[in-house]
């Protein structure tokens, strides 16, 4: 995938999870959500820059220290400079994150799209939806969840919210925020107690569906390298690795940790 490929594929995952305050600075992205995750916490390359880097990454360091946050950046296969750079000033390249793609003409329909969808609710407003995910996701923080609950308020693409019901109980849940024809299928939950009874891959069925239905093109993900058992059932359904994505930090231990429980 060329490096230009790659820019349009952030940008576009990046307007379906959004940062509470975005400030643009030389052709990247700033973003700061009070420390919650990685993606709405660290700096994306948007454009070519025209600064120094040393000159534009102290700048950055200076604005996230404001805020009282570790200087992050989210970067990918077409940064390996950037990275290396990053890397003899002190930085750590983590969480290598894998961003997969299927494209939607190349899925058969199925044949049994009645049982794929029964039990299946969308819905384009978050009525029911949040109450499941937290639980399932461990996210008992109050404060965590408000914020989660503005971040997908402020996200301006289309999205979609489904619900997996078993008898009368919410047994999973997903999103999907749409854009450009391209649909990232995210927030991917599945009650502890109903794992390996293949509702994560009814998920999938479910999100394949409804996004062909909204007339996308392809559908795409982003999933940890050490998630083997997600990558698995995404490698059986079509999808295909396209690049990689890494935060680049510092050492601030505490936030690394934050970083590290959400993608």
């Amino acid at each position: 995938m060329t490096k230009e490929q790659i820019r349009f594929f952030e940008k576009i995952a990046a307007n379906g999870y959004v940062g509470l305050e975005e400030t643009e600075y030389d052709g990247w992205e700033l973003r700061f959500t009070q420390g919650f995750t990685g993606r709405a916490n660290s700096i994306q390359i948007k454009e070519p820059s025209n600064l120094a880097l040393p000159e534009k990454v102290a700048w950055c360091e200076k604005a996230y220290a404001a805020h009282g946050l570790p200087c992050i950046f989210k970067l990918t296969d077409a940064d390996t400079e950037f990275i290396s750079f990053l890397e003899q000033r002190g930085y750590q390249a983590v969480k290598p994150t894998d961003v997969m793609l299927l494209a939607l003409d190349d899925v058969r329909a199925y044949s049994d799209n009645d049982a794929v969808l029964e039990d299946v609710r969308y819905a384009r407003d978050t009525d029911g939806w949040f109450e499941p995910y937290f639980a399932y996701e461990g996210l008992s923080d109050v404060k965590k969840q408000e914020l989660t609950k503005k971040i997908h308020a402020k996200v301006s693409v289309d999205q979609i919210y489904i619900k997996i019901m078993q008898k009368d109980r919410v047994a999973a849940v997903a999103s999907l925020a749409i854009e450009s024809g391209y649909s990232l299928l995210h927030n991917v939950v599945v009650a502890p107690d109903l794992r390996g009874l293949g509702l994560g891959k009814k998920l999938c069925h479910a999100a394949i569906l409804i996004s062909k239905e909204c007339g996308a093109s392809h559908i795409y993900l982003q999933v940890m390298q050490n998630n083997p058992i997600a990558q698995n059932l995404y490698t059986r359904l079509g999808f295909e690795k396209q690049y990689t994505y890494y935060y680049v930090m510092n050492h601030a231990n505490e936030f690394r940790k934050q970083v590290e429980t959400a993608i």
